[in-house]
């Protein structure tokens, strides 16, 4: 059985009224070892610090997480996690995910179970469309993928491209969304690289090669968030690819918060689509980073999986009011279609038909600040992006639920 860790976080236990507080357990799925524990601290954090902000609005509710950990990107372990936490646990809701293969081997149980499940990280399209029970509060690969490709031909005029890819799900569909719309609007996809698996990361470096003898206008990467991400960044620096007029884009998986400060000068002018980062100014954002700083320290930083983490927990909490408790899968699901929040990213809305997030893609450009650290200015913007591949119908997105 799987080492399990149980954290209760709640509001008061007794409410003005003298009634006792309700708990509601929800069950945690997430990476806490391996490759991926410092995206599962984030997400983490980001759902305790929605349950900081919210305390009162939470009343008489308390929530105790059941978490699990998920290992390996593999789906095995989130397997086994997801069937213990529905059987012998007896939550209520089910959260977390960060890798889309774990969320895709869990999905036949999640339609057993009939428990809500809100995905906060994994990012396949068509994920939503194997359980009617999943919500995503996190993103697909296509909004951040598709919005790229448009912006990579008009507004930074490219007319051919380079794709490297980590080769699993979200890197599919990213290649995909990306190529679907950069070919719609004029340019021409010249070469697509698989670039290793999520698993450990690989040398960049034949495959970066292989990509700058090709001269284009940009070289399109998708790779997990985390190590990943600042090994390409490194390599695309360590092989001269911007003195050779090649421009590094992506989506922000690439630019993650809390990796960008390591990058150091090789990030300074890649450009990425993505729906957060901690540099947004806007008032929720300011009180959330501001309470992230407090509870974590000065110098941490929240990022675009801990967003996920904690409008995952503002939807939990309306489906927990919604449903007077009770937690109803499919009445917990039926109060989220069309839920709208207004989240450290921007405005946010479930779309009713798909149970995926719509929400605001930013244009980005990574610039060094008069206080000489890395910061992600917003170039551009485009707003209530849907998830476009279900949009289009394409491959397994055409499943309508």
């Amino acid at each position: 059985m799987s080492k399990r860790l149980v954290v209760a976080i709640a509001a008061l236990a007794i409410t003005a009224s003298g009634a006792m507080a309700q708990e509601v357990k929800v069950g945690v799925v997430l990476p806490y070892t391996g490759i991926g524990a410092e995206l599962a601290q984030q997400i983490d954090r980001g759902m305790e610090i929605y349950l900081k902000l919210h305390a009162n609005e939470i009343k008489p509710y308390t929530f105790k997480f059941i978490k699990r950990d998920s290992k390996a990107p593999n789906g095995a372990e989130a397997k086994v996690a997801v069937q213990e936490l529905l059987t012998q646990d007896k939550v209520d809701a089910l959260a977390g995910f960060v890798y889309s293969p774990d969320a895709i081997a869990s999905a036949p149980l999640i339609a057993a179970g009939k428990k809500l499940a809100v995905i906060m990280n994994a990012g396949t399209a068509f994920i939503t469309n194997l359980a009617p029970e999943f919500v995503r509060t996190s993103f697909t690969m296509w909004q951040s993928g598709y919005t790229m490709g448009v912006a990579a031909a008009k507004d930074l005029h490219a007319k051919t491209a380079v794709v490297a890819y980590t080769d699993y799900p979200p890197g599919k569909d990213s290649l995909e969304a990306f190529k679907t719309a950069f070919e719609a609007n004029g340019g021409k996809v010249i070469d697509t690289i698989p670039a290793g698996g999520p698993g450990a990361v690989p040398d960049f470096t034949p495959f970066f090669q292989r990509a700058k003898d090709e001269h284009p206008d940009v070289l399109y990467i998708f790779v997990p968030a985390g190590d990943h991400a600042t090994a390409a960044a490194k390599t695309y620096a360590a092989l001269g690819m911007r003195a050779a007029g090649i421009k590094l884009i992506g989506p922000g998986d690439i630019t993650q918060d809390i990796k960008l400060q390591g990058m150091g000068a090789a990030a300074v002018g890649l450009i990425t689509m993505h729906h957060y980062n901690a540099d947004l100014n806007n008032p929720e954002n300011k009180r959330f980073v501001a309470a992230w700083k407090k509870a974590y320290g000065a110098d941490s930083t929240p990022d675009f999986m801990a967003v996920g983490g904690y409008d995952g927990m503002a939807a939990i909490a309306h489906a927990v009011k919604a449903t007077k408790g009770k937690m109803d899968g499919a009445e917990a699901v039926k109060s989220l279609e069309g839920w709208k929040f207004n989240s450290p990213q921007g405005p946010i809305m479930i779309d009713p038909q798909t149970r995926d997030i719509v929400m605001n893609e930013y244009l980005d450009e990574v610039v060094l600040g008069p206080d000489k650290k890395l910061h992600q200015k917003v170039i551009g913007q485009t707003d209530h992006v849907k998830d476009e591949c279900k949009e289009l119908g394409i491959g397994r997105c055409a499943a309508k639920k």
